[in-house]
């Protein structure tokens, strides 16, 4: 049976921000269907990949492959209308706007629309009328969510979608990443702070420590047997 295709193959990718270069010549694939744990210390790059790969940083070397076709030298716009969908920290909604047309603004055809995301957050349902600005936090981080879905992408980018949320909120987030990339097989990326969390809903782990990719693993290997955690993030059992 023949290989299922790379959704994204980064093959010696070095970047960082003006001259100062931050990750080293790094190199992985994501298979179709597979999500990805992005794991490390504070300031060891994970932001910056993510970043990089949208093409808000600075490319030093390497390329970028999206189903096969390099993207590492197009603009912003051109690689989301290529398929890569982030949810930066920042969230980036449109807080004068209501929740609907949050969502509807930014609408590509394609298996995820409005409805669908208001039945994976029931509770952007329940505030569909209601502007961005008076949303919770969490609430807030559906919403991004939901608007990088509605653009049906080929691939998810989630930057620290947890940091800092209520516990009932993560859980919901969590149900919402493990569906949309173990059950209906959306290629993503998760960074995140609290690795046994995101290890949960994702295939595969890379940490990355000074610039480069330092350890990498299956996830339901590092959640069995924690130990190259403690040693490279100090997490132990946390």
């Amino acid at each position: 049976m023949a290989e299922p295709a790379l959704h994204l193959d980064v093959q010696g990718l070095t970047c960082g921000h003006g001259e100062s270069v931050v990750l080293s010549d790094v190199s992985f694939s994501l298979q179709a269907g597979r999500s990805l744990a992005l794991l490390g210390r504070n300031g060891t790059g994970k932001t910056t990949l993510l970043d990089t790969l949208v093409g808000v940083t600075r490319r030093h070397a390497g390329r970028i492959l999206l189903d096969g076709r390099e993207i590492q030298s197009l603009p912003v716009h051109q690689r989301a209308a290529a398929g890569i969908g982030w949810v930066p920290q920042e969230r980036n909604i449109f807080k004068s706007l209501t929740v609907d047309e949050n969502l509807s603004a930014v609408a590509r055809p394609g298996p995820w629309n409005t409805q669908r995301v208001y039945e994976l957050f029931p509770r952007l349902a329940e505030r569909q009328r209601n502007l961005g600005q008076q949303l919770s936090g969490g609430e807030q981080q559906m919403l991004a969510f939901g608007r990088a879905l509605v653009l049906n992408p080929k691939l998810l980018l989630l930057d620290e979608p947890l940091e800092g949320l209520a516990p009932i909120i993560v859980e919901e987030l969590l149900r919402a990443i493990r569906r949309v990339a173990r059950d209906e097989g959306l290629p993503s990326i998760v960074v995140e702070q609290h690795p046994h969390m995101v290890l949960g809903v994702t295939d595969d782990a890379i940490v990355l420590d000074r610039g480069t990719i330092a350890y990498r693993a299956l996830s339901a290997d590092l959640l069995q047997d924690p130990a190259p955690l403690d040693a490279w993030l100090g997490v132990g059992q946390h």
